[in-house]
């Protein structure tokens, strides 16, 4: 088991949401906010995951409030609002800390110090891509859209 697999986060329903069962997996890590002008790139991930599902890929979305207070709502109101107006069905989180001193475990494997790809995240939509083993192949800007070239090419590479 890798580090990222040996890790377990909330679901937006309470419930643990533990990462072993993506053993195995390809998966894109999103840090998400139902406010921001970013949150559109809820229906591109949706399609990523639709078209990428049946050859073992996954996306992880992680609601988070630290980006000029855009994800205020409750873990419910964020599940209901994903659902209804972006037909989000890929795993979701319930709200951690990306940044700072509460960054959560998960964030501080991804981009802490000693990570592949360490730094501070600037935005929501920051995009982290992680291989079957649990090692992080890439990290993408908030900007870059799910549907964007060299996303595409990292998966389908990850996917082999």
């Amino acid at each position: 088991m890798s580090a990222f697999h040996d890790l377990n986060l909330r679901a937006l329903d309470g419930q643990v949401l533990p990462l072993a069962p993506f053993k195995g997996q390809v998966v894109l890590v999103v840090n998400v906010a139902s406010k921001c002008g970013l949150t559109p790139q809820c229906a591109g991930l949706e399609q990523l995951y639709q078209q990428y599902k049946a050859q073992g890929f996954n996306v992880l979305g992680l609601p988070c409030n630290q980006f000029a207070g855009q994800e205020p709502d409750s873990e419910e109101a964020i599940a209901s609002f994903c659902s209804l107006n972006y037909g989000v069905s890929f795993p979701m989180g319930s709200k951690l800390e990306v940044n700072g001193p509460d960054r959560h475990p998960l964030y501080r494997l991804l981009a802490g110090e000693g990570a592949e790809f360490p730094g501070d995240i600037t935005w929501n939509f920051e995009k982290f891509l992680v291989g079957h083993d649990g090692r992080v192949l890439a990290r993408f800007a908030p900007r870059t859209a799910p549907d964007d070239p060299s996303i595409i090419q990292a998966i389908e590479k990850a996917l082999g």
